[in-house]
């Protein structure tokens, strides 16, 4: 039931107040749902992964086409509401939800069609990895995604994209080839290298900045549907050693070969050694997605680590290999990160690793190291708003523990003494979808680098009132 009037917030901090008849003339025109705080469906569609960013807005549109967007957008830009736009909730900063504003939440548009003779697959804006990879797989094939199943298409997309295919074909928006959006005019557009090329330039990287996309048209590959992977680990005490020897893999293997070290605490699961519950271990994640009779050649570097605490190396469907990550990032524990991209793995920065974990308090925190390095970098810094085409990898100082916990503040201070620890041996850029709430502007130019000024001009065109703000923002000039 919507009340009477309903105190919502604005885009310059101001708070303002709807009538019903307003709220009852938006939802007349949706064929979606409008939902305030007493409607079934409120607590779902308000929740997202990241608890210590958790908030609330005062109403939720749940489109379900693009007619519904634009009606939302225009709703948004008449009664100068402060607008964010929910994929899946999975973005750390917290962005999908603006406090006490008008969140889109798009989870009713997750159709999907693949096109196996095209190599393409469309994929609507509510659709999570899983979603896709499922369709996909269906045909043998696979596009650049994350690691985590229940990550939303959307949001990791617009960010750029990684996972464990990114070696071999890239940033995940080297491999958009098309995406429809509704702009801040309200207006539906195709956006592609040819029609409104400028556009589509910004999206491939630019976030959340410039629309909001109802379809997204990936380019597809041939991609299991069997792959080698899983998880490997040794004792902490063999971290040197351990390091080394990833350096000297990943420096060595095929593009079809991710393998991302990190350190972590052995959770109490039945697959660790209870003996082993809790000590610190050196872990491999591994995905290897060529041809399955030289598997044995490939691994024959990790192999020769031996006497492993955990080996959970086996043939598996991409699928699995995709969502196995999935149980120990769970909905709603307190998640703080910080992340840097890095071109090289130097004595020094491998010893600030080691000492930098042998002094982690969390039992849930972790430090690790992403292997990118490939085909991203043969592109021009400036094929995408993505750019960093010279990272190599990406190192992430991650922290994770349980709401109510009586002492984050020492969690927090660990990962960011950490960070600055590390910072000196890295490019000094990073991955837009990995900052925290607490990265300022300062930090999204960085990100950006020679491209951020393009993407404000962009920003200009498209969205010179800055509707769209809830997210790593890029102003535009006013």
């Amino acid at each position: 039931m919507i009340p009477s009037t309903i105190d919502i917030a604005g885009r310059e901090g101001r708070t303002s107040i709807l009538r019903s008849e307003h709220v009852e003339a938006l939802a007349s025109r949706l064929n979606g749902s409008l939902l305030s705080k007493s409607d079934d469906g409120w607590e779902d569609a308000v929740l997202i992964w990241n608890g210590m960013a958790a908030s609330l807005p005062a109403l939720v549109v749940q489109p379900s086409s693009a007619e519904d967007v634009a009606t939302a957008v225009a709703f948004a830009r008449e009664h100068d509401l402060l607008l964010s736009v929910k994929g899946q909730g999975h973005n750390i900063a917290g962005t999908a939800i603006a406090e006490g504003g008008l969140t889109l939440d798009m989870s009713r548009m997750h159709q999907i069609t693949v096109d196996p003779d095209a190599r393409l697959a469309h994929v609507g804006p509510g659709c999570r990895l899983q979603d896709v990879d499922r369709a996909t797989q269906a045909h043998g094939l696979a596009t650049v995604l994350g690691f985590v199943s229940e990550v939303g298409v959307a949001g990791l997309t617009l960010g750029g994209g990684l996972g464990y295919l990114t070696r071999r074909f890239g940033w995940g928006v080297d491999n958009l080839v098309e995406v429809e959006i509704v702009t801040a005019d309200g207006q539906a557009r195709i956006a592609n290298r040819r029609e409104n090329a400028d556009l589509f330039w910004a999206l491939r990287g630019g976030g959340g900045n410039f629309g909001i996309v109802t379809r997204f048209t990936f380019r597809v590959h041939e991609v299991g549907p069997t792959v080698y992977g899983g998880l490997i680990a040794w004792p902490f005490e063999r971290a040197e050693e351990i390091l080394h020897a990833y350096r000297t893999l990943t420096a060595e293997a095929p593009r079809e070969l991710a393998v991302w070290h990190t350190f972590l605490h052995a959770p109490p699961a039945p697959f660790v050694p209870t003996e082993w519950h809790g000590k610190k271990l050196c872990a491999m994640a591994v995905c290897y997605s060529g041809n399955l009779a030289d598997v044995d050649a490939v691994l024959a570097p990790i192999r020769a680590l031996r006497d492993p605490v955990v080996d959970l190396l086996e043939k598996r469907p991409y699928t699995q290999v995709q969502s196995y990550l999935d149980d120990i990032h769970p909905k709603g524990m307190h998640y703080y990160w910080k992340t840097e991209y890095v071109a090289a793995l130097s004595d020094g920065l491998l010893r600030e690793l080691r000492e930098s974990f042998a002094t982690c308090p969390m039992p849930l925190g972790e430090l690790g190291v992403l292997h990118l390095e490939g085909a991203l970098n043969e592109h021009d810094e400036d094929d995408g708003a993505v750019g960093n085409r010279d990272a190599r990898y990406v190192l992430g100082v991650l922290g994770m523990w349980e709401p109510g916990e009586p002492n984050p503040d020492a969690y927090v201070r660990w990962i960011r003494e950490t960070w600055e620890r590390l910072r000196p041996f890295t490019t000094g850029r990073t991955y837009i979808n990995f900052q925290t709430a607490d990265e300022g502007e300062e930090r999204v130019r960085e990100t950006y680098g020679a491209n951020f000024e393009r993407l404000v001009e962009v920003k200009q065109v498209y969205d010179p009132d800055n509707l769209f703000r809830s997210n790593r923002n890029i102003r535009p000039r006013y």
